[in-house]
């Protein structure tokens, strides 16, 4: 175990904007939570917290790296639309003491997973908030999570048909 100093820098800082992670047209995250990990001369790293990310499109796989300074890795594959990335997802479950501050959050593979940051935007990559709200309107997040992303298929499966055909017994 080494501990980040002047001869390897590391530094773990909130992103200050929401961001979000998209894997095959799919918001896949989403979060105003992300932290940015900025190790030394390598490109920043931003790591999501487990809950604004959409855990069931991935699997856990037996690859795991061990880093000096933040501990052992684990991965995950992620299966959507019927392709897979294999190892897209890296996450320290019980990183080294100076890095604490990214125990159990995900980082993606940038040329796997494109990422960005985004100004006020709110997308629920859980889809929840499938009902009516108080006032009878429908949350936006849910819409668009139900709607075609562009590649043909929606983000989540379609809702059940809410209206009886002419033949549907009442």
């Amino acid at each position: 175990m080494k501990t980040p100093g002047p001869d390897h820098p590391i530094t773990i800082t909130p992103a200050g904007k929401r961001w979000r992670a998209k894997f095959n047209d799919h918001v896949i995250a989403d979060s105003a939570d992300a932290l940015v990990l900025q190790e030394a001369r390598y490109p920043p790293v931003v790591y999501f917290p487990r809950d604004d990310v959409a855990m069931e499109y991935m699997t856990r796989t037996d690859r795991s790296t061990n880093c000096p300074y933040k501990g052992d890795a684990a991965y995950y594959s992620l299966k959507m639309d019927g392709d897979l990335a294999e190892n897209a997802v890296w996450t320290y479950e019980a990183p080294y003491p100076a890095m604490t501050q990214i125990a159990g959050r995900l980082a993606f593979y940038p040329n796997v997973v494109e990422l960005y940051d985004v100004d006020g935007a709110v997308v629920n990559p859980h889809g929840k908030g499938h009902e009516p709200g108080a006032d009878g309107e429908m949350d936006v997040n849910a819409v668009i999570q139900h709607t075609d992303s562009g590649s043909g298929a929606s983000q989540r499966e379609p809702w059940p048909t809410n209206v009886r055909g002419p033949d549907d017994a009442t």
